[in-house]
């Protein structure tokens, strides 16, 4: 058992209960077919209607906008759960791609979209990284061009999460000029769309239920009206905005997975025999899953204290970026570790520490690598 962590305001009873709620909604109507959603490459749209209309999808969301007028820890708590079951990260970009047009969308595109959101009518996803431009946002090139009352789209995507299932994205084009202030960002609904395509399911490591995708434009016209906000060339600044919150939607699923990896780690070197012991009975089993228990009562406590932070408004971008890299480094650490106790087992697929493992090593990468983190908090220092 892990050390008692620090209970924060936020981790108040309608909190638990609500956690309860999830996971319990998980385990009965989810986990069963994972394995399958797994084999096939993609979850289906359609499994996230019912998760919308229990109130799991955008829970932070006004009931104006058919949310549930709750609080962001609320969508935190419901990727902590699903991280934990060894879900990916579906319901984080959709509940970003969601925020983005919360915060700068017009009311009329708050009211056309938000509720269909929350209630899973459309799934999201985001549109950003391009072939050779990676993290740099300021080199993208897919265009959009002004035509009378529309735009006109040319260019291509790739890691799109989402991008085969989602019926909504949010895409970055370049509005104007070079740099960050020719980009913006429009909204598409995808269904039955002339010039959008969808190219290859791309083959990954790891979060193989996870759908990732190339998407193309051409000639793809859309109404000027999906531009999101009020003017072209605040795109960047958009995308920069939801900065803390984006960073903790990755940094809870690691503090989650430490957790899952130490809890499967000590089961199992319980029950494993060898040389007449118990693996968890060697002095190197019991000092290795120490370290891993301090690194994930360390973790959680860094991760419950960004979360009070954000609600508090008080979480800077500096914060959030060290939560971000060290967070993730130290779950491919942990579950690193931890697959080594199992010996040959832990690298066989039916074992779920392997595929934490496989699952874990995008963490350092999306979002933000590792080394943008460091630079960006060095930048700091710096000033």
């Amino acid at each position: 058992m892990l050390p008692r962590l620090h209970r924060h305001r936020w981790m108040d009873e309608e909190i638990d209960a609500f956690r309860d709620q999830v996971r319990r909604y998980i385990a009965g109507e989810l986990s069963p077919h994972l394995d399958g959603w797994r084999r096939q490459g993609f979850i289906p749209r359609e499994v996230w209607r019912p998760f919308g209309q229990m109130g799991f999808l955008l829970p932070e969301l006004d009931e104006a906008y058919e949310g549930a007028g709750a609080t962001l820890a609320h969508q935190l708590v419901v990727q902590d759960e699903l991280a934990r079951a060894e879900f990916p990260a579906n319901v984080a970009v959709h509940s970003i791609a969601a925020h983005y047009i919360l915060d700068y969308g017009t009311e009329a595109q708050k009211q056309r979209w938000l509720p269909r959101l929350a209630s899973g009518e459309l799934l999201a996803g985001i549109a950003l990284t391009e072939p050779g431009c990676g993290s740099d946002l300021k080199a993208l090139r897919t265009r959009a061009r002004r035509d009378g009352d529309d735009y006109v789209i040319d260019g291509a995507k790739t890691f799109i999460t989402n991008g085969f299932t989602a019926n909504l994205l949010v895409v970055a084009v370049r509005t104007g000029d070079a740099g960050s202030r020719g980009v913006s960002l429009v909204v598409l609904e995808t269904e039955d769309l002339p010039g959008f395509r969808v190219g290859r399911r791309l083959e990954k490591l790891g979060q193989h239920a996870s759908d990732t995708a190339e998407l193309f434009f051409g000639g793809m016209r859309v109404p000027a009206d999906q531009l999101l906000g009020e003017k072209e060339g605040d795109g960047f600044v958009q995308l920069m905005s939801q900065l803390p919150f984006e960073r903790l939607l990755l940094c809870v699923p690691a503090a989650a997975v430490i957790e899952r990896a130490l809890e499967l780690t000590v089961e199992y070197t319980r029950q494993r025999k060898a040389f007449g012991q118990t693996v968890f009975d060697f002095q190197n089993t019991r000092f290795k899953l120490a370290e891993c228990a301090t690194i994930a009562h360390v973790v959680r406590s860094f991760v419950n204290d960004c979360t009070q932070r954000l609600l508090d408004g008080t979480l800077d971008n500096e914060a959030a970026y060290m939560a971000k890299w060290w967070c993730t480094e130290q779950q491919g650490k942990v579950v690193d570790e931890c697959l080594q106790l199992f010996g040959g087992y832990g690298y066989m697929a039916e074992y779920p520490i392997a595929r934490l493992y496989a699952d874990a090593r995008i963490q350092r990468i999306y979002g933000g690598t590792t080394e943008i983190m460091k630079d960006l908090i060095a930048r700091k220092l710096g000033a």
